[in-house]
């Protein structure tokens, strides 16, 4: 069941997206050649906590750390741990803030110095349909016009969209209704409607868009092996147009 939210209970939200994106920030100003993931995620932890913030990935259904950090061809759900990363590595950041009992949900794709033209275009093409996604999020549409957009941008440009992992509600819970995904018709599934609050996240492989789980049951990996990225934002619904309630850069 899809549970709309009162324009205070969104503030609440948002108040809880200022920790996530500056959880994000930290993860960008720090990440770089011969840093660990482990301590990334020990850094954003401490982080979350000091802000009165919980970190809520941690023991979510078992999930052993306070963010998914996915390396080149793993999609979503890494495992923090010794991995070093080096020049030319995708790093794809997931985080998640629970504050007063309402949970942000956001991630990013980060560049470690210097990439390949490939992955320039990927980062900037599953970036701009993120962005492309927001724009249909208007009073009226449908989350099948925000699946179309991702998809259409995605495929224009020659990538994948990974059709077996996708958005979801956002509220007082980490997954809520409606299922968002990343490819569709428009003009179908739930309309929206004011008081919603999605997750919107592209996730795009360079190659084919099938994908695998990996040993420890959490990663999932591009089956062909190739370069894949991941961005995310949560969205309001409001009378005025959409909301961004986590954006990944913030200045007060």
């Amino acid at each position: 069941m899809i549970e709309l939210k009162t324009p205070e209970q969104i503030e609440l939200m948002a108040a809880s997206g200022r920790i996530q994106a500056r959880a994000l920030q930290l993860v960008q100003a720090t990440a770089r050649a011969g840093v660990t993931t482990a301590e990334l995620d020990k850094a954003v932890e401490k982080f979350i906590r000091s802000q009165g913030g919980i970190p809520v990935f941690k023991g979510y259904r078992g999930f052993p750390a306070s963010i998914c950090a996915s390396v080149n061809e793993m999609v979503v759900h890494g495992i923090p741990g010794p991995y070093k990363l080096k020049k030319g590595d995708l790093l794809s950041v997931d985080i998640g803030v629970s504050l007063g009992g309402w949970v942000s949900d956001a991630a990013i794709t980060i560049p470690i110095g210097p990439i390949d033209p490939v992955s320039e275009q990927l980062l900037a093409t599953t970036k701009q349909s993120l962005f492309e996604a927001v724009e249909q999020c208007q009073l009226g549409n449908t989350i099948g016009d925000i699946a179309n957009a991702v998809q259409t941008h995605v495929e224009a440009a020659g990538f994948s969209v990974i059709r077996d992992l996708i958005g979801h509600g956002v509220g007082r819970a980490m997954h809520e209704d409606p299922q968002v995904p990343n490819y569709g018709d428009p003009g179908t599934g739930p309309i929206l409607e004011e008081g919603l609050v999605i997750a919107i996240e592209p996730m795009v492989n360079v190659g084919a868009p099938e994908i695998v789980m990996g040993d420890d049951g959490w990663a999932i990996y591009s089956r062909d092996g190739s370069q894949t990225a991941h961005f995310e934002f949560t969205v309001a619904i409001t009378a005025d147009g959409p909301r961004i309630l986590t954006p990944w850069h913030i200045d007060d």
